[in-house]
């Protein structure tokens, strides 16, 4: 069964664009390949509709296999009819599915299954009738020796209506929806546990509809609960969902009628509710991880695509106060040339650290220093500068750098040196090329995060898997100096190809031209045609390498270049000619008009990298928290993203935070609508805990306020009602600090 039908009316998308997208997938194509060499087939997808389709094609086959199963199930206990059968096919959701079959699920022997037992079906039915007769004589017609009593009789009846409530598919949708409109999430401090689960104070008596509350409070609860400081619930007003119920089983006014409803209560509270809890619960947690995931995953992308400084030599230092500074020299390919130690918080040692980095600078003929922004790193950069070596310093965001240097990959790299050096070495080759460094790391210790140890681990892992392989396939990868972790991030390679290919490129010393990758052991024509596209090789035998050309549109552009009477190697770059080259002249049955236009614009500006350049920045003359005196306006750079608010590094230890209702005068639902990664920002100090060590900060503070427009005259006019309103005002921001900095 074809799934390409269902999978474009969700995605709004044409049948033929999922089909052609399904089946280069089922041909082994990466998604960065299809958005990049088969926009033609696809119509021009990006790499954000390509992964949909892929998770919604995952979703619909798990959807298919339920089924089956489910189908499988009933059949084999001799229940499946055409309208069950129908209501099976119409279903959308695995919760409709799930609710049809209920009533068939195998489970644990019941209240009902019991009463059942024991004969009480028949007067199950009749109380449901709700008919005039006197119940209670008709009750004791069932007593028995398991059955003692006629009011045994009636509470057996009652556990069995009460089951087929529960089991009504049509009432539990309708339930759901309650849920979905009117539910809120309760939250209470346990008994005894104020002291202990302190930082969880906003949430000690807190209620909020579920339709409304953003991921991040949703993880907070979750979390309390878990660690057992916080009871919570997710419910609507009883009363609205007995009332539903009500309206489905209450026929008359009988003495059978309050037995009716004393199940139906039953029902809801020992069955419905728990369940429609508990799947609630599932799905809000879903919901959370799936926005704190794109979260994390949007602000990698931001720090992997961060502006490279280039080949430079570089002087890095890790700072530190007792232990000293590392120190080492990196050549233009960040190789490590020599390391040493200084102390510049020691008196007597700070002349001889003085002479250790003019000496070193000469000796190696360093063009920049780099220098880890944590611990002692302001200090580190105001003795450097002193110095007055006319060199740019930069401050590098050092987050992961530690594990790094002390993972397998380090020890690997560096087998002789020490945790610090290894750590100096990041810094200074992060400074040099984010991506190339950054991929090293495991995502989730670069601190870019919201949320990300509470959210589920593995969406997380794929989710920002997808991100890196996304950046390292959009910037492109030199062939002759990427180290195997960045390889393996390319289209169609992997960590054992990678391996095998830089295993190769020793032996042979250098790659001169793509097709040389054939050579490479276990790289297939497959593999091939996946990531030679993103393999970059500068001065090669073909200048084409170079570039983002695919090597199968090679002949193409021979022709192209035949035709306009130049070499391949003279057209490259040359702007004018390739503006006057029409695409349509040569379209063909392999390369359609939106590859011929990519082609042509990679040829214009062949390898150009993405990424914007790198700009030196300096922060005020602050370097601790109680510098920072409320009322400055300082320079800052953001540092992390999340639903509530940014934050901010204004040059002291600890990062401020700018509330979302800080960031501009108009409203905005989400910082990243205005704010990036790494952007420069003027901010004003609002309030400074010392204690607490939070630092609350404004943006909008510092930008004038746009200028109203004038009220127009006559009529007086109707306020708007509607005005979306900020979630929370800037007292509350200086509590969510609390989140980051109690751990």
């Amino acid at each position: 069964m074809s799934f390409a039908p269902l999978i474009a009316l969700k995605l709004n998308l044409q049948t033929r664009q999922v089909e052609a997208v399904l089946e280069l997938f089922a041909e082994g194509a990466t998604v960065p390949f299809i958005a990049r060499y088969r926009k033609d087939k696809t119509g021009g997808l990006d790499e954000v509709q390509i992964v949909q389709i892929q998770e919604e094609a995952k979703f619909r086959k798990e959807f298919a296999e339920r089924k089956t199963f489910i189908e499988k199930s009933i059949t084999e206990q001799g229940k499946m009819t055409d309208y069950l059968q129908g209501k099976l096919d119409a279903a959308t959701t695995l919760a409709e599915l799930e609710d049809i079959y209920l009533p068939y699920k195998p489970k644990r022997k019941t209240k009902a299954q019991a009463a059942r037992e024991n004969g009480l079906e028949p007067l199950a039915m009749q109380v449901l009738e709700q008919g005039p007769l006197d119940i209670v004589v008709e009750a004791g017609k069932y007593i028995t020796e398991q059955v003692a009593s006629a009011e045994d009789a009636l509470q057996g009846a009652r556990d069995i209506i009460a089951e087929m409530v529960n089991e009504n598919a049509e009432l539990r949708a309708r339930l759901r929806k309650l849920f979905e409109e009117k539910a809120v999430l309760q939250s209470k401090v346990l008994t005894d546990k104020e002291t202990e689960g302190i930082k969880y104070k906003d949430y000690f008596d807190f209620t909020e509809p579920i339709c409304k509350i953003p991921s991040h409070r949703i993880l907070a609860v979750l979390r309390g609960f878990l660690e057992g400081f916080l009871r919570m619930n997710i419910l609507p007003m009883e009363e609205d969902a007995l009332a539903i119920l009500e309206k489905e089983y209450v026929k008359a006014l009988t003495p059978s009628t309050e037995h009716v409803k004393k199940a139906i209560r039953d029902a809801y509270r020992r069955l419905l509710q728990p369940s429609l809890e508990s799947e609630f619960r599932t799905a809000l947690k879903q919901k959370a991880d799936d926005e704190a995931i794109n979260v994390f995953a949007e602000n990698l992308r931001q720090l992997l695509l961060s502006a490279p400084l280039g080949s430079k030599r570089i002087l890095a230092i890790d700072p530190g106060y007792r232990t000293g500074c590392k120190v080492v020299c990196l050549d233009e390919k960040g190789d490590l040339l020599q390391t040493a130690l200084i102390y510049i918080h020691e008196p007597n040692r700070i002349y001889s650290s003085e002479q250790t980095i003019r000496d070193l600078v000469a000796r190696y003929r360093i063009e920049v220093f780099a220098i880890g922004d944590g611990t002692a790193g302001r200090e580190t950069e105001q003795f450097i500068k002193k110095l007055s070596l006319g060199l740019p310093v930069f401050l590098v965001n050092e987050d992961g750098a530690s594990v790094y240097s002390a993972s397998e990959t380090a020890r690997e790299e560096f087998p002789d040196e020490d945790v610090t050096v290894r750590g100096s070495v990041s810094i200074g080759r992060r400074l040099m090329d984010p991506l190339a460094e950054l991929v090293k790391i495991d995502p989730k210790s670069i601190g870019v995060g919201q949320y990300q140890h509470d959210v589920n681990q593995f969406r997380l892992k794929e989710k920002l898997d997808q991100t890196v392989v996304s950046c390292v396939n959009n910037v492109g990868v030199n062939l002759n100096t990427a180290s195997k972790h960045l390889l393996g991030y390319v289209s169609g390679i992997g960590p054992s190809l990678a391996d095998n290919i830089v295993k190769y490129r020793a032996e042979i010393g250098r790659f001169t031209k793509r097709e040389q990758l054939l050579k490479v052991p276990r790289l297939g024509t497959k593999a091939y045609e996946q990531c030679a596209g993103f393999l970059r090789i500068k001065e090669g035998e073909n200048p084409l390498d170079a570039s983002a050309v695919h090597p199968e549109a090679y002949p193409l552009v021979e022709k192209i270049a035949t035709e306009a009477g130049v070499a391949v190697k003279e057209m490259i770059g040359n702007e004018v000619l390739l503006k006057e080259i029409d695409p349509k002249k040569y379209t063909s049955e392999l390369f359609g008009a939106l590859t011929i236009r990519d082609i042509l614009d990679e040829l214009k500006k062949p390898g150009l990298d993405p990424r914007s350049e790198i700009e030196q920045f300096e922060f005020a003359g602050i370097y601790k928290i109680e510098d920072a005196q409320v009322g400055m306006i300082v320079p800052g750079v953001v540092t992390n993203l999340t639903r509530f608010g940014a934050f901010i590094d204004i040059g002291v230890k600890q990062d401020g935070l700018v509330h979302v209702s800080e960031i501009a005068h108009r409203y905005i639902g989400d910082p990243s609508e205005v704010l990036k990664l790494g952007q420069k920002v003027q901010v004003k100090i609002l309030e400074v805990d010392v204690a607490r060590k939070r630092i609350a900060l404004s943006i909008k503070q510092t930008e004038e306020a746009p200028q109203k427009a004038a009220k127009p005259q006559g009529r007086p006019v109707k306020p708007l009602t509607n005005k979306p309103m900020q979630e929370r005002s800037v007292e509350d921001a200086l509590r969510m600090l609390k989140n980051k900095f109690s751990k």
